[in-house]
């Protein structure tokens, strides 16, 4: 079986895990948990009916206004944590960052699910130094799980290692995927729908749904063997990939070549059917 990948940066590979003061790190990543627990809470009290809108730009804002709530806590509390690190602004960006301390936030993952009452929704924090995510922080705050993971030591739920699943056969596997946001380019789209078709023929069962985050988690903790997806955000994709190398499994782009956050796609899965789905998503 090939060699369990680890994320030593915004370039999954092969190798040493990134070099940090992992005492500082485990610290720092503990008052994170905390941060992100009393964030998302800030989102529960909002949870519950549906949210109406007749319009584009009436649920933009009803979007907009559970991001502003969530990231009412977060940046100020993660700033007095990391004063000097930054924020990306932006989360539905992708690519590198540049040099320094980053805080790749997700205010409301899964925001549209919780502006229609379901319950598939969470607040994620990562920090990114020097373009390599040192650790993140996810919390669903309904069923009050929270996933952490830290570059080198490992991925955790509620303080329980988690591995990814030891499938072997692609015809066995869950697998998963997320469909493309809204006004997404018609070649993506497509290439979506090839992907899901054939992983109908070639996989066991395949669930589509957003967000990303969830589907990762669910690897992390071997519930499901793979998740790919093509185009995609950098705060989508960033925790879930830091979690799931870090319990063991493979991270690269859809054509099994090193993932970046400027790929153009992305697949994360247990290392018994990562080759499988490679081959399944090139066909």
């Amino acid at each position: 079986m090939p060699e369990p990948i680890r994320a030593t940066g915004t370039a999954v590979t092969t190798g040493t895990p990134v070099t940090t003061d992992s005492a500082s790190d485990a610290d720092l990543l503990a008052q994170t948990v905390i941060v992100v627990r009393a964030a998302a809470s800030a989102l529960r009290e909002r949870f519950g009916e549906t949210v109406p809108h007749q319009t584009r730009e009436e649920l933009m804002r009803a979007l907009a206004a559970n991001d502003d709530a969530a990231l009412a806590v977060l940046r100020p509390r993660l700033t007095l944590l990391r004063p000097d690190a930054r924020f990306v602004e932006d989360e539905l960006a992708g690519g590198a960052l540049p040099a320094g301390e980053w805080w790749v936030l997700d205010p409301a993952e899964g925001n549209v699910n919780h502006l229609h009452a379901l319950p598939e929704w969470a607040v994620t924090a990562t920090l990114v130094r020097d373009s390599q995510p040192v650790f993140t922080a996810v919390h669903l705050p309904l069923t009050g799980e929270t996933y952490t993971a830290l570059a080198g030591a490992g991925a955790r739920l509620d303080g329980r290692p988690l591995h990814v699943s030891g499938t072997t056969d692609l015809g066995l596997s869950l697998v998963a995927t997320s469909q493309a946001r809204p006004d997404e380019n018609e070649e993506v789209v497509r290439r979506i729908g090839s992907s899901i078709t054939a992983m109908l023929l070639d996989a066991l069962v395949v669930r589509t749904s957003v967000p990303a985050t969830l589907h990762l988690l669910n690897v992390a903790a071997g519930r499901i063997d793979a998740f790919w997806q093509f185009a995609g955000a950098r705060a989508d994709l960033l925790p879930g990939a830091l979690l799931v190398a870090e319990a063991g499994g493979r991270i690269s782009d859809a054509e099994g070549r090193p993932w970046t956050p400027e790929s153009e796609s992305f697949l994360a899965a247990a290392p018994g059917v990562h080759a499988e789905a490679v081959t399944t998503l090139s066909r």
